[in-house]
């Protein structure tokens, strides 16, 4: 991964170096990684995470199609 420096601004390039690995994922796997996880505990909190994806995208496509409300409470 790579970020460039402008102007000697070490501040700005570190706030995007955070936000490229926020959206990586790499915060959340060392997280995952700080304790080891019984392989039933794994699979139990990857299936809730494919049902929570699966759930959002159909909320999406509802929204799309204009079945349901969506934030800004539009149509």
């Amino acid at each position: 991964m790579q970020v460039l420096v402008r102007d000697n601004n070490v501040d700005q390039a570190l706030r995007a170096l955070k936000k490229k690995l926020q959206r990586e994922g790499v915060f959340r796997e060392m997280k995952l990684r700080d304790h080891f996880e019984k392989p039933s505990v794994k699979k139990a909190r990857e299936k809730a995470e494919a049902v929570r994806r699966a759930r959002k995208l159909a909320r999406k496509h509802a929204q799309r199609e204009g079945l349901i409300l969506g934030k800004s409470g539009k149509r």
